[in-house]
This record gives C-alpha cells, sequence and structure tokens, in this order.
C-alpha cells in the first residue's frame, strides 16, 4: 500500500451556461457562490477542493503506474481505476485505490491493488501486441465491472484488434461481451468504420442500470474529425444490460479545437474523453482538447437526450442528415493554468463521498500517457446543488 504527499489549491470554480467565475478560496471563507438550478438534476456550480498527484514513475509491485483512463467508485467506497496501457509498459491492468478526501483537501491516495485483465482464452494480454487498449471502467450492479476498448487498428490483419465493452469479474476475467454495431469496427481507417484510436473512451451506467458508451471523435462515415476550423459529432450508444445489445444511438456535437499547436508541432485534437450518468437520459461528458507544446482545455459538459432527440441508429452516414441532436450546457471549464494547478490530460470521472454538509463530490483522474515528467492528476469538487 502506498500512499503518496499532498498538492492542494484551495479555489473556488463556479459557473453557468454564460459565463465561467473563478476566485480563490483562504482557509477562513466558508461561502461560496451558487446559481439557481432549472431542475431537478441541475449542478449549479462546481467547487474545486483541491489536487493531488500521484509522481511519474511511481512503481507499485513492481510496475509502473499510469495511463489513467478511466475511474469509478465502489459501493464499498473504493476506486477502480482502469490504465490504457496496450502492453507498451506492462500487461494491460486494473488497480483499487483509497482517496480521502474532506471538504478542505484530498488528503492521501493510496493504491491497494492491481488486478490483470485476461483475454478470451482466460490468459493475460500480452506485453508488445496492442491486443487491448482500455479506456474506461464502470462497477457494475451485479458486483462484476465493465471495461471498455478502442481496440488496436493496423493495416496488417494479424494486429488488428476490434473495439469492445465487455463484462469482467473481480479478478479480471471475461465474463461476456456486448453486441458491437459493426459499423464502429474498424475497416481500412479511411473511408468508412471506427477512426484509430478514436473509439470507445466513454462509458457509464445510469441509475436505472442502462449502459451507454461514445466514440471520442467521429466514424469516418460521420464527418470529418474536430479541427481549429470546425467541429465534429459523435455518437451515445445505449445497450440493453441483460441482452447486451445495442437498443438506440444519439448525435453529440462536439465543438472546434480552442487553441492551435505550433506549426512544427502534433496536430491537436478535442474529443469526448469520459462521461457520467446523472439520471436515465443526463449526463456529465468530458470534452477533452490538447494542444502540443500549449496544454489541455477541459470543459464538463451537461448532456440531456431529450424527448425530440433523434434515435440515430439507422442513419448510416450522419453527413447531411436530419436529425435532433442531444442537447449540451456547460457547466465548466478549466483553463489550460490556473495560479499553481496545470491542468492536465483529463479522462476519468467518478462520484467521490458525500460531504457532511450533505453535497456529492467529483473526482477526476489524468493520463499521463506514461511520460516521464507527467504525474497522474487528481482533482475533487464540490458538487452545488
Amino acid at each position: 500500500m502506498h500512499a503518496y504527499s499532498r498538492q492542494l489549491s484551495r479555489l473556488c470554480l463556479i459557473c453557468s451556461l454564460s459565463f465561467l467565475f473563478i476566485s480563490c478560496k483562504n482557509s477562513n471563507s466558508q461561502s461560496s457562490t451558487s446559481i439557481s438550478p432549472s431542475t431537478a438534476n441541475s449542478i449549479s456550480g462546481l467547487r474545486l477542493i483541491g489536487d493531488y498527484n500521484i509522481a511519474a514513475q511511481t512503481q507499485f509491485n513492481g510496475v509502473e503506474f499510469g495511463g489513467i483512463s478511466g475511474i469509478d467508485r465502489d459501493s464499498e467506497g473504493h476506486y477502480w481505476a482502469i490504465s490504457d496501457d496496450r502492453g507498451e509498459v506492462a500487461n494491460p491492468r486494473a488497480y483499487v485505490l483509497d482517496i480521502a478526501l474532506d471538504a478542505n483537501q484530498i488528503s492521501s491516495i493510496t493504491i491497494n491493488k492491481m488486478i490483470y485483465l485476461h483475454d478470451e482464452n482466460n490468459q493475460l494480454h500480452p506485453i508488445g501486441r496492442k491486443t487491448i487498449d482500455p479506456e474506461s471502467i464502470r462497477m457494475a450492479q451485479n458486483g462484476h465491472v465493465y471495461i471498455s476498448s478502442e481496440g488496436n487498428y493496423s493495416s496488417n490483419s494479424t494486429d488488428l484488434y476490434q473495439p469492445f465493452i465487455r463484462e469482467y469479474s473481480l479478478n479480471g476475467s471475461i465474463i461476456r461481451q456486448f453486441d458491437i454495431p459493426k459499423a464502429f469496427y474498424y475497416q481500412d481507417n479511411l473511408t468508412q468504420g471506427g477512426r484509430s484510436n478514436k473509439l470507445f473512451e466513454a462509458l457509464t451506467l445510469t441509475p436505472k442500470g442502462q449502459l451507454f458508451a461514445a466514440t471520442e471523435d467521429a466514424l469516418i462515415q460521420d464527418g470529418p474529425m474536430t479541427s481549429i476550423n470546425n467541429g465534429s459529432v459523435i455518437r451515445f450508444l445505449k445497450f440493453d444490460i441483460n441482452t447486451g445489445q445495442n437498443t438506440a444511438q444519439y448525435a453529440y456535437d462536439i465543438p472546434k479545437i480552442p487553441v492551435d499547436s505550433p506549426p512544427e508541432t502534433f496536430r491537436p485534437d478535442n474529443g469526448v474523453s469520459e462521461m457520467l450518468a446523472l439520471s436515465e437520459n443526463e449526463f456529465l461528458v468530458i470534452e477533452r482538447a490538447y494542444a502540443d507544446l500549449v496544454g489541455n482545455t477541459i470543459r464538463i459538459v451537461k448532456a440531456t437526450i431529450q424527448p425530440n432527440t433523434t434515435d440515430v441508429r439507422q442513419i448510416s452516414s450522419l453527413v447531411n442528415a436530419q436529425y435532433q441532436s442531444i442537447s449540451k450546457q456547460t457547466l465548466l471549464e478549466l483553463p489550460i493554468q490556473y495560479n499553481s494547478i496545470k491542468i492536465e490530460n483529463i479522462e476519468g470521472i467518478s462520484w467521490g463521498p458525500t460531504l457532511a454538509n450533505g453535497h456529492r463530490t467529483l473526482i477526476l483522474v489524468s493520463d499521463n500517457n506514461f511520460q516521464n515528467q507527467k504525474n497522474t492528476q487528481f482533482l475533487a469538487f464540490e458538487v452545488l446543488p
């Protein structure tokens, strides 16, 4: 069991549709501004409790900790975190963590356990083959876990692995696989199907047990990816927990990339990195944009499937199609850097514990991509109802 030293910044972040207000909160201040909610499930504000970093290259049982792309809290208050290591550092795996926090700080994070994921033959995924790209993890109501994978695109068929959503036991063994529509499979990475490394980044379970997933960026047949000049459109998928079948799909619009990269560097991008259900039709969505040598811009968006939102499951291409997208409300935009906190590559979101005042908390976590100088960043927010 490993605990690590804390980094804490006391800020107050309050937001609404029309503006983002950021102010400092000192140790003597107990007040915070809130905005009247429009519905029973609205979040009127988010107050940043603090941040906490696990240092780059931290070892647990001889394996480097990092690449955390998803996180979820179980019924006993432990957190299950998935690493998106495709076998490039070690065998693909998940972790069990304890996070201690109150209204003022994250006081400690402890790594308790590491669980290796098994393949269809109940063997460990090999190192070096990229047979799986785990991106999100959610605790099932039956005590198991759901995990999504973006798979791996390759023009060589022996190295091409399709995306999936699977149910696993708590020891990492596969129980079953959900039925993924063929339109989301890798084909040629040019004219049809999923784009390489742009598939099931997001996964969530509603309070009544409906499973939703979302792609990171557009399917090829649905139009271009996000850019500095244009936005894009992705699909939310709804699954029947009992049958594993995809029962509905909804279009979600992604805005254009807010900040460009220098010309000599990598192309900037923007996409959905995670989602968290508020109700059966409302979700918190993480929109994560990155510009090389600049940094990350993170938006927390409330997305709502309205009665008039179109089920686009029968629409093969969204280009020039007629449909009603999921409605969106930006709750919070985290700047690239504020005060002493540089916002990192946020890819996971989970409910945290309930505070003494009855307010819920949110936990966000970053994927450090196993970069030598990048820590794994945890952020805790108080939800102002």
